[in-house]
Order: structure tokens, then C-alpha cells, then sequence
């Protein structure tokens, strides 16, 4: 499908003119509106060209007050083999923009993703380029998930093999690379290089899951990333308590995320709020090896770390303007010489089973 230069797709502002149908939302599938453009079961679609997809502002809200059901999606995939979108403008309102689900072999390439929420939401998916595109969202500019609980967990799809370059970002609600929180089945193999953080209203990289999430976060590389112009800072790693419980959570240590490999280097920050936050991670199982290295700019506050072993910090030119540069707690490796002392937050209770205990394909709740 092409749509040519000067041309626009715009979308109904009648929500009856989009079926109902099952849509996957916040890591759970339930029923909901189909997107403005949505494909299933296909293979090699191609949507391309200079012209515009356009949402229509009369549906707002992300879910239907009255209903409960997901609003749509302005792109959305769900099981296509072989996807390409590139050098298309679109502009969402306050749903998601582009959302492929179990998807392979998938390319974004050139597009500008303007939206009242999130850009890119990659759910579950394989072998995934995201490349040369240009963020405004009011939300993560791209999220990487791979479903909520004991569904994710027990369907078992992750999002691995992403590779995201030379794009820019700009967000005004959340962060510019989201990874988490649906994280059931797992996220791995993620490479960001080359990519301008030019706005970010939280951290420009937030990397959270919880207790009850299960699976695992690994082999994450992000390279040559300059950051500006953000709220709180340049990285936070939450695994405590990021996102909300789901209805029928994973329980126990299995429940506990498992995260490991996980490399930041040749990053240029100018006056971020914090360098990096990253204490809120579960003493159970801690991250297992944790790369900073070549980083140069300023910030307002320095390194806090807790419950990682194998750690590498090496050649961090930044001036921090308050606090210590860096501080720690339960943490091995190299180059944590003169860490101050951290007094790590509290541990959330252990997560026991839902009673009654979750069945595939079990009626879930409301969205929320």
C-alpha cells in the first residue's frame, strides 16, 4: 500500500466504524476497537510513501468510559510475517500509535510518529528494525513488552532481536525508550546506537518490570546516544515496581525478573537532573553485569546502584553539580573506588498465587 506525497489517510471520527474484536492492551488480550490501519495472519506488507495517517481528535481518552474497551490503534499488526512501514508522517490522538504484536521480521524505517501517547509500541515480537524515524509523543516514543503476568508468562513470546538506530526522540510524558513494564514472556537481544534524546519528560531510557512479571531482561546495548532536555535524568532501572500488578501475577522467585548483560557506553548527557538511578532492583536476583563506560556531559546528580555484581564503570568525564558522583549498595565489580553509602529502598512482600489460580484463556478483568 502506498500513499503518495500530498496525499492523507484520515481516520473516522465514528467509533462504530471499527470492529470490536480481541487487540492486545497493556500485555493482556481483551476486546477492543481494531486499528485505523490493522492486518492479521499476513505476510510481507509493505506501507510506504510520503503522504500522511491522521487519527481523528474526536476519539479521545484511551479507553471507552463506558465500555471498557480499548480505543484503536492508529497502525496495528498482529502475527505478520515480514513487515515493512517507512517514510510515512502519521499523527495519533490519545491511543497508541503503531502497535505490531507477534510480528517477524519487521522494519520501521523514516517515518515521523506524532501522537497523544506512545510511538512504537513493539509487543512480543522477532527480529525488529527501528530506523531513522523522528518521535513527538506524549508518552515512551518506543516501548518494548512482551505481555502482563501469568497470560504472558504462560504464552511465552518475547520481544527479542531489536535493533534501534540513528532515530530522535522527543517525549513529553514518560521516556524515550521504554523497556518494560509488560515483560512476562521476556525481552532480549536490544541494540540502540546513534540515537538523539532530544526531550524526554521523565528518564530519556527506563528500563522496569516488578515481582509477579517473571521472565527476564538481558543483552542490552545502547551506544553513542547524546541526551538533553530531560526531566529526571538519563537511565532508570526500576524492577521493584514498575507498571501494576497484574490480576494473576507470576508468583514466588520465578516471579522475580531475571536481568543480566546490560552495556551503556560512549554516551554524551547534557545538564540531566541524574545520571543514572538504578536501586530499585530485587536483592534476589540482582542484576548480573552492568557496563557504563565513556560517558562525558554534566548533571545535577550523579550514580546511585544497588544489587548488581559485575559491574563496569570506566571513563566517566561528567560534572555533577550536588551529591555524591557515585553511590552504592550490595554492588561488585570495577571502578566503584570512593562510592558513598546507600541506603537501598525497601523490598515489596513476596508475591503469592491468585486464588483461583489462573487457567489459559481465562476471562480477564476490566483494562486498566
Amino acid at each position: 500500500m502506498r500513499i503518495e506525497d500530498g496525499a492523507t489517510l484520515q481516520g473516522s471520527p465514528d467509533i462504530t466504524d471499527y470492529p470490536v474484536t480481541q487487540v492486545r492492551w497493556e500485555g493482556k488480550w481483551t476486546p477492543g476497537y481494531i486499528g485505523l490501519i490493522s492486518a492479521q495472519g499476513e505476510t510481507n506488507i509493505i506501507l510506504t510513501g510520503k503522504g500522511r495517517i491522521l487519527a481523528s481528535d474526536a476519539i479521545e481518552r484511551r479507553i471507552e468510559a463506558s465500555t471498557g474497551l480499548r480505543h484503536p490503534c492508529l497502525l496495528e499488526f498482529v502475527d505478520v510475517k515480514g513487515l515493512t512501514v517507512s517514510d510515512l508522517f502519521t499523527q495519533q490522538n490519545d491511543q497508541w500509535s503503531i502497535h505490531p504484536v507477534y510480528c517477524d521480521d519487521v522494519v520501521f524505517r523514516g517515518l515521523t510518529v506524532n501522537g497523544r501517547a506512545d510511538g512504537i509500541d513493539v509487543d512480543s515480537c522477532r527480529r525488529v528494525i527501528i530506523d531513522q524515524c523522528r518521535f513527538d509523543t506524549v508518552d515512551d516514543c518506543i516501548s518494548l513488552k512482551s505481555g502482563r503476568g501469568m497470560e504472558g508468562f504462560v504464552i511465552d513470546r518475547p520481544t527479542e532481536d531489536v535493533t534501534i538506530t540513528d532515530c530522535v526522540f522527543i517525549d513529553r510524558r514518560w521516556a524515550c525508550i521504554g523497556i518494560g513494564s509488560e515483560t512476562s514472556a521476556g525481552v532480549r537481544r536490544v541494540l540502540v546506537e546513534r540515537c538523539l534524546c532530544e526531550a524526554a519528560h521523565t528518564f530519556a531510557i527506563y528500563i522496569k518490570s516488578r515481582p509477579g512479571r517473571g521472565a527476564f531482561i538481558e543483552d542490552i546495548a545502547m551506544r553513542d546516544l547524546e541526551v538533553r532536555n530531560t526531566g529526571y535524568g538519563f537511565l532508570r532501572i526500576n524492577i521493584l515496581e514498575g507498571g501494576k500488578q497484574d490480576q494473576f501475577p507470576v508468583p514466588g522467585l520465578e516471579g522475580i525478573p531475571t536481568i543480566r548483560n546490560f552495556l551503556f557506553e560512549r554516551i554524551k548527557v547534557v545538564d540531566v537532573p541524574v545520571l543514572v538511578e538504578a536501586v530499585q532492583i530485587h536483592p534476589d536476583k540482582p542484576l548480573d553485569g552492568f557496563v557504563l563506560r565513556d560517558v562525558s556531559g554534566t548533571a545535577g546528580r550523579g550514580i546511585t546502584l544497588a544489587n548488581m555484581k559485575n559491574v563496569e564503570l570506566s571513563n566517566i568525564d561528567v560534572s555533577v553539580y550536588s551529591g555524591p558522583r557515585l553511590a552504592s549498595d550490595n554492588v561488585s565489580g570495577r571502578g566503584l573506588e570512593g562510592s558513598a553509602r546507600l541506603v537501598p529502598p525497601d523490598v515489596p512482600a513476596p508475591i503469592g498465587a491468585a486464588e483461583p489460580a489462573y487457567a489459559l484463556a481465562v476471562v480477564p478483568g476490566r483494562p486498566n
